[in-house]
């Protein structure tokens, strides 16, 4: 498990007093050296840490995805409109992939677990105050902040696996992890349907309670990188650095190096604007179609989203699997024919389903399947390709792409159905997958980090 020689330290200026809660963790003062010890402790601590952040992450949606159960009954109570809930949901969106590319920047260079720790206990706090709110310019005031905070989940998670785990089992590990995504949107989506019955604001009340609770869980469970628990660096894990000997690795070079300057994780990042279109089109939309298009009951409809955000789980380990078992840890060469096989259950969804129940649950979860497989493999490709220097920041960038995309699948998919109609939304989602799949296809060539000529 010990690769040596180590890498150059990357130059990180020290904390100012009021930030120091932040500072990464200090080496322990003792390494091991026991072949049998390091091998004991690293198991031991990558299931935690795997496990944990699962956790940590899956309870983030909880208090980020309430609102939309909850949207009816606040409009009913508070005398809100569809456009003013409409636009909490787009700014949060799109402040949400600011805050996870800025959050990205900084996470690379914190402790994780503070980190996290912290992003969530804000959450819960933000949560809490919009409860107790009743006038819009509070509740956005408040949504929007908990959009910045949201950002603070996914960064240090991409931290964490990226210390913890070797560059060849990243891409399983980061699937099995992405099951977060779906954990919590379906915990989420059945909570608040029982929750919001008893009054809407004991959906923001009860996850804000339980988020909670989940920061003291992490903090005694998370260790911000091997090195701070006496262990050493991970197998493969060492960056492989373009500077020359003796030149400093400060945090803006490292960026410019490992990220914005690699046009690889800008097509990844490109990927995902398109790759989340499909994803919060369905998510979002999903209940209304499936009602309006499909004349399905709004409870089946809900029971029917979360098949497919459950589908999706399987998609992501699936991606996962392929990509180091079939295409040498390049997980954009699966992400390829996720994408194709993404557009076809979209079309058959749109035009073979028709009346019956069962092909219309069916096709919905294949084309969950197939687009979690994607949102799962940018994320392993992103920080694959910035190496553990930068992870955070690489799939802060694609998440910055990614949320981007509420502009289209939200206020823009709203603006289509309302003048053309469901067919002219099922086409402009056809297009988007199409347009996702050669621009998967564009980045083919990427190399994975930790592998070797004769894996690829």
């Amino acid at each position: 498990m010990i690769e040596t020689p180590a890498p150059p330290p990357m130059e990180i200026k020290a904390f100012p007093r009021w930030l120091s809660f932040f500072a990464p963790a200090t080496p322990a003062g003792v390494i091991l050296t026991d072949p049998a010890a390091i091998q004991s402790g690293f198991r031991s601590w990558q299931f935690k840490i795997l496990v944990s952040s699962i956790i940590g992450y899956a309870t983030f949606y909880l208090v980020r995805k309430n609102l939309p159960v909850a949207m009816p009954v606040m409009e009913h109570d508070l005398g809100i409109s569809k456009s003013q809930l409409g636009l909490f949901l787009t700014l949060h969106g799109v402040l949400y992939g600011v805050s996870k590319f800025a959050n990205g920047f900084f996470a690379d260079r914190c402790n994780a677990r503070a980190f996290m720790v912290v992003g969530l206990a804000a959450s819960a706090l933000l949560n809490l105050l919009f409860g107790l709110s009743s006038t819009v310019f509070a509740l956005g005031f408040f949504w929007m902040l908990n959009g910045w905070v949201q950002g603070m989940g996914f960064p240090p998670c991409a931290r964490l696996l990226t210390h913890w785990f070797s560059p060849r089992k990243l891409a399983t590990k980061m699937s099995i992890w992405n099951t977060s995504h779906c954990i919590g949107g379906v915990v989420i989506l059945l909570l608040t349907g029982y929750l919001v019955t008893r009054g809407w604001r004991l959906c923001f009340f009860v996850p804000a309670a339980m988020a909670s609770l989940c920061t003291i869980f992490l903090w005694f469970t998370l260790a911000d990188t091997p090195a701070s628990v006496g262990l050493p660096e991970v197998e493969g894990s060492r960056a492989v650095s373009a500077l020359r000997d003796g030149e400093k690795q400060d945090a803006w070079t490292v960026l410019v190096e490992c990220v914005f300057r690699n046009k690889y994780i800008w097509l990844v990042s490109l990927a995902n604007f398109f790759v989340y279109t499909l994803r919060y089109a369905v998510f979002d939309w999903g209940p209304t179609v499936l009602k309006e298009a499909k004349h399905i009951e709004i409870q089946h409809a809900a029971w029917m989203v979360a098949g497919f955000e459950v589908s999706g789980a399987f998609g992501a380990l699936l991606g996962g699997w392929l990509t180091e078992r079939f295409f040498g840890g390049r997980p954009m060469r699966a992400c390829v024919f996720f994408m194709v096989f993404a557009g076809i259950s979209l079309l058959l969804f749109w035009q073979v389903a028709a009346e019956s129940k069962v092909l219309i649950a069916t096709l919905l979860c294949c084309s969950g399947f197939f687009i979690y497989g994607p949102q799962c493999l940018i994320g392993i490709a992103a920080a694959n390709l910035a190496t553990k220097r930068a992870a955070a920041s690489a799939v802060g960038l694609t998440g910055l792409f990614g949320y981007s995309s509420t502009v289209l699948s939200g206020w823009g998919l709203g603006t289509l159905v309302k003048h053309y109609g469901w067919n002219a939304a099922f086409i402009g989602l056809l297009g988007i997958a199409a347009i996702g799949t050669l621009v998967s296809l564009a980045a083919w060539p990427a190399k994975a980090h930790g592998y070797s000529e004769e894996d690829h």
